[in-house]
């Protein structure tokens, strides 16, 4: 068996694809856009996990330019912001150098897979001809409203030393480096994405993504709808204006509830209550919104304010409670309480011995509740008016009815936040806003951005709520760009996210240095076809792409209001052991001595092989043994089928069309290591056809290669031309398949005796009863013994003889 030398012939096809390229930009061709996450440099490299993404993207952009489309495959930097920053702290180094020395690393290791990416599109979220339009965009929001200021208590991270925007906070933690988060008030740049949340939310159905990622953005943007009810204090003209989706359940009220933070509370608590409610305050200051929504029914806490509101529908005094699992960013940050009918309600209510009045009824009768009735449907009881009516229907006509009576007022409310877009640290975008004691705030001029860092010695936060510019006056200290008065710059920076709520547009147009994208070519070459990413994006950056998305298709810089057609979510590559690869558990494992042992085609082949895409895998080096296997069997049947040069057989041309149908269909169904298997299964049943048949024809092992080229292109483009082809491999056409070729001459039947399958005959599918018959009983020979009872054949399917010994 001849070896195949994987570094002789990857280098060799390297080198020739240096000089001619194989997907030269083609207007005359239909493009097809596909883009990768682009990665933030990390100082770790890549490791095998890593490459699943980036294999399953190429091999789906190979397959694209040999269906004879111009591709656009770019790659870039997602270098400012949090990790960037944090590894150069760990370093000792400025952030601008280790991440240009980590962009070349990874670089270096993203050449190894050989992707077909188009380095001239190449971006880098830090460079100045880039965020200048990062900028362009803020100001952009600012002029139209978009982008305001704002001081409340934000999610705080003591380890990053930097706000958090709510997405960033997972299971109570720093997404980043897994601190406990904690509360901190803080002057806040915030964009306002709610002003987009019905269009986020309604555009979902026009998108072909997971539907577990349209559901996980649906569920973050939490569209309810319900009524807006006013609760006035009682002997005052105060009011507190709560926001439900039951208000048909509103004579079950029975107590309200605040968030810590309400403005209303330390105004309305009496004041033997005072000292304990600033107690619980303070407390609540401390934990983090995820921990605050956390809290099991039975473990919540709150302190009762003194204060008693009157319940619009009955007149009855309601006390007001204050507990931390409301939230003041939520609805109206207060709640009303009908324990009756609310679980988490019953329980706090039992814990401190609140009322508890039932207003639903499966048949129309009050009974004694050992817990929560909370069936969508039901009889109206102790409710006035609305007594007899069923729940389910009052719950929709009940906004209109308390709006007519002037208690409050029918609304939708959501969970979607406006988006907290400043951060206390160096690295990142400065945000183009000066502070003017005279104007207020003031963009810095289109015609002055970008505007860049400043380089400094010291970048470590500063711990204080303030960025670490805040500390250098010479950059601070500035003109005001309307009245040329003394004014301040904008210390804060942009977040991680800005910059790649926005790349996939700039790369088609990257030198372009008057306008962020010419609108010919934004409506040539976008939206984003296929978009390859993990899931862990599915609400921070998918939602923020969207969002700045539409606001450029709105300011008329883009004609498309959605920014990636389609979605695949690849699984993560687990280590050894079944963990998330990571340097601190010690399960990290290179691609670099993968790739000199096995070759980056055998690499490519196991990241797909190794389980379906969209799930988690754990990686088994004994897998990519099998794989070099299989090419090296694949490389030598095409050798030794070179210098024979066997005529095609009816059996090879049937195999050909099959092996076509069968690649195709699991590739497009995206089954990918369904399509390595199939690659193995059809290699093997070529070595058995050319066991018989001395050797398989070329055309075949031609086709073999086509469609093997997208997953291992090096041994493909080899093959290929010891086949015969002359052009490159990625030049030729997609094989098509003939149903007609597919069909076999001969059929398999089984041949029974009293029921039980003795052998199987291979016959002409046209074959007639009294010839296969015949075959039958030729075939069976002795085993066909004593009185042949009945002779039995079912066309196509089965020959059974009925014996009695």
């Amino acid at each position: 068996m001849a070896r195949y030398n994987h570094a002789q012939v990857e280098k060799k096809w390297q080198e020739f694809w240096e000089k001619n390229p194989i997907n030269p930009k083609d207007d005359k061709k239909e493009k097809y856009y596909c883009l990768d996450m682009f990665p933030y440099p990390s100082g770790s490299g890549l490791h095998v996990g890593h490459w699943r993404g980036y294999v399953i993207s190429d091999a789906w952009s190979r397959y694209q330019l040999i269906k004879g489309k111009y591709v656009i495959h770019p790659m870039g930097w997602d270098a400012f912001g949090l990790p960037a920053e944090n590894y150069a702290i760990k370093m000792g180094i400025h952030p601008s150098i280790t991440t240009k020395k980590n962009v070349e690393n990874i670089k270096r290791q993203l050449q190894q897979i050989n992707a077909i990416y188009d380095w001239d599109m190449e971006l880098n979220t830090t460079d100045p001809d880039y965020f200048k339009w990062t900028q362009w965009i803020f100001v952009k929001m600012f002029e139209k409203g978009l982008a305001y200021e704002k001081e409340f208590p934000i999610n705080w991270c003591p380890s990053c030393k930097t706000g958090l925007a709510n997405e960033e906070v997972v299971d109570g933690k720093c997404e980043r480096c897994g601190t406990a988060v904690t509360k901190k008030n803080l002057r806040q740049w915030m964009l306002k994405i709610t002003a987009y949340a019905d269009r986020l939310l309604d555009d979902l159905d026009t998108l072909d993504w997971p539907e577990k990622v349209k559901k996980m953005q649906a569920e973050w943007i939490g569209r309810s709808y319900g009524a807006e009810v006013d609760f006035k204090l009682e002997n005052s003209e105060e009011k507190i204006t709560v926001f439900t989706t039951r208000p048909d359940t509103l004579y079950g009220a029975t107590f309200l509830v605040l968030a810590p933070e309400h403005p209303l509370v330390k105004k309305i608590t009496t004041a033997e209550k005072l000292p304990e409610v600033e107690e619980y305050i303070q407390k609540a200051a401390n934990k983090s919104n995820v921990d605050r929504m956390a809290v099991t029914d039975k473990d919540k806490t709150g302190v009762f304010t003194g204060a008693y509101v009157i319940n619009p529908m009955n007149g009855k005094k309601t006390p007001v409670w204050i507990s931390d699992y409301v939230l003041a960013d939520h609805g109206t940050g207060a709640i009303m309480c009908v324990p009756a009918h609310d679980s988490r309600d019953f329980a706090f209510a039992k814990k401190f011995d609140l009322p508890i009045v039932q207003v639903i009824s499966k048949d129309g009768k009050e009974e004694e509740l050992t817990e929560a009735y909370t069936e969508a449907s039901g009889v109206m009881i102790n409710s006035g008016a609305w007594n007899g009516q069923e729940s389910s229907v009052l719950k929709e006509s009940a906004p209109e009815d308390i709006e007519k009576k002037g208690l409050g007022k029918k609304t939708v409310s959501y969970k979607l936040r406006d988006w907290v877009f400043s951060r206390q640290r160096y690295w990142g975008e400065p945000i183009p806003i000066v502070h003017c004691p005279k104007c207020g705030n003031v963009a810095v001029p289109v015609e002055e951005l970008p505007l860049k860092l400043p380089e400094v010695e010291h970048y470590e936060p500063s711990g204080t709520g303030e960025s670490p510019l805040a500390g250098i006056p010479e950059w601070v200290n500035c003109t005001c760009p309307k009245c040329g008065g003394k004014a301040k710059r904008e210390t804060n920076t942009m977040p991680q996210w800005a910059g790649s709520s926005w790349y996939f547009i700039r790369y088609v147009d990257k030198y372009n240095d008057k306008e962020l994208i010419s609108r010919e070519k934004a409506d040539k070459y976008l939206p984003v076809d296929m978009y390859i990413g993990g899931v862990e994006h599915a609400v921070l950056h998918l939602l923020y792409s969207r969002f700045w998305t539409k606001f450029l298709y709105d300011i008329g810089v883009v004609g498309f209001k959605e920014p990636f057609k389609k979605l695949f979510n690849q699984g993560m590559i687990l280590g050894p052991d079944g963990q998330k690869m990571s340097k601190s558990m010690g399960n990290v494992v290179s691609p670099d001595d993968l790739v000199a042992d096995y070759g980056c085609d055998a690499l490519r082949l196991y990241e797909l092989f190794v389980g379906p895409p969209e799930l988690d895998a754990a990686w088994d080096a004994r897998g990519i043994d099998g794989v070099y296997r299989f090419l090296n069997r694949f490389y030598s049947l095409v050798l030794d089928s070179k210098e024979k040069n066997v005529a095609e057989t009816k059996e090879m041309v049937r195999l050909r069309h099959n092996l076509i149908h069968d690649i195709e269909e699991r590739f497009e169904s995206f089954n990918l290591n369904t399509v390595v298997s199939g690659f193995m299964e059809y290699n093997n049943a070529m070595l058995d056809i050319a066991k018989r048949e001395g050797g398989m024809d070329l055309e075949t092992l031609k086709t073999f290669s086509i469609l093997l080229a997208p997953f291992a292109p090096h041994i493909a483009e080899e093959c290929y031309h010891l086949c015969g082809g002359e052009t490159s491999v990625f030049s030729a056409n997609w094989p098509e398949y003939s149903d007609k070729e597919r069909e076999s001459d001969e059929i398999k039947v089984p041949v029974q005796i009293n029921g039980k399958v003795k052998t199987v005959l291979e016959v002409p599918k046209d074959i007639d009863k009294e010839s296969i018959l015949t075959e039958a009983k030729k075939a069976l020979g002795d085993k066909l013994s004593g009185n042949l009872i009945k002779e039995v054949y079912v066309p196509g399917k089965i020959v059974n003889f009925v014996v009695k010994a």
